[in-house]
């Protein structure tokens, strides 16, 4: 998923840059930043790459350098595990340049910095939603985008990541009795996670949870839903 940004031109600009021992790092040409920016990234250096980027961005924020300079700092960051600054670099770049063709590229990255933040279905600490919102968002506005294909595959998985930690507590409901908290879980996703693996369980689970309450017709309205939907799922075997 490395970003290629090609930076044409910079040996030939640092050859006319006549350096002096009294130079101070504030007074270095933006191709010199760019340059040391990039050796610190290829040494994977990522954390000083990442302040180099950032220092040719805003010492020159009108240079036709300073998007992919911000591009640069983003990614270095990622390459880092530093998903926070990644995050507040993304942010910076879709406030300056919303209309720049990097954009697509940008949402995915920030996607992706929630993504890997994405834990165990017991302590998510809730990286999923963001993720799934900055993906969709990407899909619908660059569906022809390089990126689209890659961040639908991720729509799914997080989709089914959602729904197992509603299922998961769903079952904790169900196993103290909690039945008005059990069914409402399951109805979400029933309703907004269709397409997961996750939905022929929540309609056999609400079978169940209706049929403790007493409601026999609701409960066997769920059941015939599984039947028509899920004839040959695991859990449509398990109806009585």
């Amino acid at each position: 998923m490395k970003k290629q940004l090609a930076v044409i031109g910079i040996l030939a600009l640092l050859a006319g840059c006549a350096g002096t021992d009294n130079e101070i790092k504030a007074e270095q040409s933006l191709p010199e930043i760019y340059a040391n920016a990039y050796a610190e990234f290829n040494d994977e250096n990522y954390e000083e790459a990442a302040m180099e980027f950032l220092r040719a961005e805003t010492q020159h924020p009108a240079s036709t350098w300073a998007p992919d300079a911000l591009v640069m700092a983003a990614y270095s960051h990622y390459m880092d595990d530093d998903f926070a600054g990644a995050i507040l670099a993304t942010d910076r770049f879709m406030r300056f340049h919303p209309g720049h063709r990097d954009v697509p590229y940008v949402m995915y990255l920030r996607g992706m910095c929630y993504y890997r933040q994405v834990s165990d279905v017991r302590r998510e600490p809730g990286m999923s939603a963001y993720a799934l919102t900055q993906f969709q968002t990407l899909v619908q506005r660059f569906p022809n985008s390089e990126y689209a294909k890659n961040a639908e595959n991720k729509i799914i998985i997080l989709k089914n990541y959602i729904a197992g930690k509603v299922m998961y507590s769903a079952r904790n409901d169900m196993r103290v009795e909690n039945w008005p908290s059990a069914i409402n879980q399951l109805q979400t996703v029933v309703r907004d996670a269709q397409e997961t693996v996750m939905t022929p369980e929540a309609l056999y689970r609400l079978t169940e949870a209706y049929t403790a309450i007493g409601i026999p017709e609701q409960a066997h309205g769920y059941g015939e839903m599984l039947k028509l939907n899920f004839p040959d799922n695991e859990w449509t075997k398990k109806l009585k």
